[in-house]
């Protein structure tokens, strides 16, 4: 039985966030087209709550 780093080694190399145009972070999601950050390609607006501390 050896099924377990063979398989896990595939899963490199591949990538779903890069950085954003807008706020500069590692934290655009390509499959989804926006911004966790920020919320650049959701809308307009920079994204932001209440609770935060900026």
């Amino acid at each position: 039985m050896t099924k377990g780093t063979p398989s896990m080694g595939k899963k490199s190399g591949k990538k779903n966030m890069i950085h954003c145009r807008r706020c500069g972070e590692r934290t655009f999601h390509l499959s989804k087209g926006k911004c966790s950050g920020c919320g650049y390609g959701k809308s307009a607006k920079l994204r932001g709550y209440n609770w935060q501390k900026i």
